[in-house]
Formats: structure tokens, sequence, C-alpha cells
């Protein structure tokens, strides 16, 4: 018996996660992303899938990320009918993220006179067929396939899933995204030690971040010069996760005492949501640590300081507020949101601080400003920058190259093989070689399409 993996989406590129897992009878698909960033590619986001949709049995999602999830309602319109698989938080974050996305998806499909990828009648149809599944769960979601669900630590509900020939044992990994661990409210990534192959990520497969130690400290100093230049400090964050966590640590810096209290604004609906659903599986994902806090607190994200500003009539009320003042608001890569209308206002002004705090895909706004680029288009729009640029990657919700390696080594020595995906080519490339030095493992860098064979033996590539 084997187990047979088509890479659809994510070999090659950093987004677009979608990988095809068959057994002797079954047959499951893992993620259904869509492409962002210099991946992003019109034809291949509209274009049918490459598989007999109506033949799947399963979805499972291993989280709540759009490059993880955001074609999943195309599967319904092209005749998907069985279940969607993923942890509650997942599907909570889920249902936030997709039904955002159907108005930012009908501007993009007017714009190249296009239907619109799907509508939110569809995103209601996906979630029609969503089964929760907690982790550490053994089921079998199709014949003679079954899944296990295991924290990852890289958002809420975030899941590796190990598919398993419920047969003869065979068995392999989707990681999904891995955490950077230690997260002061998640848990720690788990390891999967039961698998005979594992595909992984490899976001920050060629990088180290600065040393967790250095994380709050690095961000209050940044803060601290921002605040003597006395301008306005403009952090362009993702609306999950990273948003969270720098509420979280700047609440902390002023309660401590580390930062004086200046005024916050999370100019974000969707994080404002995102927020919500957080608080409310506190007492289910969050660590135990976290966990006594909230009891304690009711909330570990807010604070006196901090104003959350749901509707646009709120949100012009924050230009008339004096600075210093923060305005945490998205897209984090600064491609659209409410960022773009306060980036345009404030990054000529050579007092403005932007902080990037994540992950900038080839590209994207965020890139060019993250490597100094003296002009960015905006919303069609030229602007100047003048403002000062703190880059504070530590603050990635992505292991770097030295716990992606320690990863690697948890899945050894069953895993005859590690397929390195999800990343820069050069990233993977890297990652994979350092996999193949250091652990003496198998490693493969698969193509888009590519088609592997799993077995207790070993892997093999059809041809």
């Amino acid at each position: 018996m084997a187990l047979r993996i088509t890479f659809h989406g994510g070999a090659g590129a950093v987004t677009g996660s979608n990988f095809l897992i068959e057994g002797t009878k079954g047959k499951i698909l893992i993620d259904a992303g869509l492409e962002q960033g210099q991946d992003f590619c019109m034809k291949c986001m509209y274009e049918p899938f490459p598989y007999d949709v109506p033949s799947l049995d399963a979805l499972v999602i291993t989280h709540a990320h759009l490059d993880h999830i955001g074609r999943a309602p195309k599967l319904v319109r092209e005749g998907f009918k069985g279940k969607a698989y993923m942890t509650e938080a997942t599907r909570d974050l889920m249902a936030l993220m997709l039904k955002d996305s159907v108005s930012l998806l009908t501007q993009e499909a007017k714009r190249y006179n296009q239907e619109p990828l799907y509508t939110e009648a569809d995103v209601e149809r996906l979630l029609s067929l969503v089964e929760i599944i907690a982790y550490h769960e053994e089921q079998e979601i199709a014949p003679g396939l079954s899944i296990y669900l295991r924290d990852t630590g890289h958002i809420l509900g975030a899941a590796s899933v190990r598919v398993k020939d419920t047969g003869d044992g065979t068995s392999l990994v989707v990681t999904g995204d891995i955490g950077n661990s230690p997260n002061p409210y998640l848990n720690d990534a788990e390891m999967v030690p039961d698998a005979d192959a594992v595909i992984m990520e490899a976001v920050y497969g060629d990088r180290v971040h600065a040393h967790v130690d250095q994380r709050v400290p690095n961000l209050r100093d940044a803060m601290k010069r921002a605040l003597a230049r006395g301008g306005t400090m403009l952090m362009p964050a993702f609306s999950m996760e990273r948003t969270q966590l720098m509420l979280y640590e700047i609440s902390n810096l002023m309660e401590s005492g580390e930062l004086p209290e200046f005024p916050v604004f999370l100019d974000s609906p969707l994080a404002i949501g995102v927020t919500d659903i957080y608080e409310k599986h506190a007492g289910e994902y969050f660590n135990t640590a976290a966990q006594a806090e909230t009891k304690k607190e009711g909330s570990i994200f807010r604070f006196p300081f901090l104003t959350m500003t749901q509707s646009r009539e709120d949100s012009e009320t924050i230009a008339g507020e004096p600075s210093p003042k923060l305005i945490i608001a998205g897209a984090g890569m600064s491609h659209g949101g409410r960022i773009g209308k306060w980036e345009a206002k404030y990054l000529p002004d050579p007092s403005t601080t932007l902080f990037i705090v994540g992950y900038q895909a080839p590209g994207s706004p965020g890139r060019l400003l993250q490597d100094g680029a003296p002009k960015v288009k905006l919303d069609g729009r030229e602007v100047k920058v003048k403002a000062k640029v703190e880059n504070l990657t530590s603050w990635s919700a992505h292991a770097d190259r030295e716990g992606l390696l320690k990863f690697a080594e948890g899945t050894l020595p069953r895993a005859k093989a590690i397929f390195v995906s999800i990343g820069e080519p050069t990233a993977q490339r890297f990652l994979a070689q350092r996999i193949h030095d250091f652990l003496g493992a198998k490693a493969i860098v698969p193509s888009q399409g590519e088609v592997w064979t799993v077995t207790k033996e070993g892997v093999h590539k059809e041809k």
C-alpha cells in the first residue's frame, strides 16, 4: 500500500498551499490557498483546479491564513461535496477571513473584467460542510484514510495534519506553517515523530530571527526612538496573530513603565473581529500561563490607551489626534486595507516611523518599504518615503532556519524523506541542504505538479 502526493501549490512558492493526497480508495485535499505577492497569478487563481473536484472525499485546512484557505469556496463552486475538517478556532477565523475577502476579490475581479472568484453564498456553502476535529483525535475522513492533528503554534487553531493509510499504517504529515515558538500565549509547536514522509514549510528556511530574548527589548527601543522623533507611528500588521501579539506586548510595556503611555489605534475591523475570536477561545488554545492571565484580567489584548475604530467614521477621527500616536492597521504587506491611506498621508514626513513586524512577500509594497525604496505605489498613487523604517522581523509567526531544522530533526528517524515546500525557492533549497548536511536525512525540493509515492520503505517520484 502507498500514499500518493501531488504538489498543486506551495511547491517553489511561499503561498497557494494545495496538496492532493490519495490512498488506495480515498482522496484528500489539504489546503486550498490563494497565491499572493510575487507568487500571484490571475490565470492560476481563476482557472479550474487541476484535479477532479467532485471526486474529493474531504478537505483538510491547516489554518486560517488566506494563502491556505483563499480558494476553498471555489472548490464548492466546482462541485466539492465532501466534508471540510479543521479545528474549531480555524473554522471561526476562516469564516471571518473569507467573508472579508469576498469584497476585495470582487473589486479585483472588476479590475480585470472577471467574474468574482466566489461569492458570500459560496462561503456559506463551504461553512455548512465544516466538521470540527480537535487536536490529538484520530478520525477516518475518507475510505482507508485517517487524519490526526497537532498544534503548530503558528496562529490560533493552526495544525499539522498526519494522514495515515488505515490498512498498513503508512503515513505522511503536512505541517502547514510552523510557529515561531515560544509565543507568550500560544503553545509551542508539537513534533511529529510518526510519519514516513513529511511536507514542511520553509518560509524562513534561509534566515535566522533575532534571539527571542531580544524581541521585546528591540520593540521597546524602536518605539522609544519613534517617540523621540515625535511623529506618527505606523504598523502594517496582519490582522491575525501579528496584531494580537503586538497589542499584548505594547500593553505589557506600558504597564511595566518601560514605555510611556501614548494613544494606540487598532484601525481594522478584521483585526478587531480576530481579537474577539482569540478571546473567545482563550480557554481552549492558550498556554497555561496565558489562560491564567486571561482569567485574572479578562483580556490580555486590551488596555486603557487602546482605541478600536470599527467604522470608517471612527477611522477618520484618528487624523485629528495629536502625535505621537500609533496606528495599527492591515494589510500586513501594505497591499490593501486601511494602512494604505495612513502610509500615503504620513510616509512623506521624516518624523514618521514605520514598523515592519512580519514577512513581506517579494513584489509587495511592504517588501519595497522594507528594502528601503525611496518611493512606493499605494492604491495606484506614488508616495515618497521619508519616514524612518524599523525592521523588527523577529516577530514573525514562522519558525526561522534553526527552528525549522529542529522541527525536521523531530521527524527522524522514522521519516524516510522530508519535502521542503511553502517558501521562496532559495529558502527551500537552503533548508533542504541543511537538513541533508546536519541531519543526514533525505530532503527533497519538489516542483509544481510533481507526483510522489510514499511507502513504509521510502519515497519515489512518478514519471
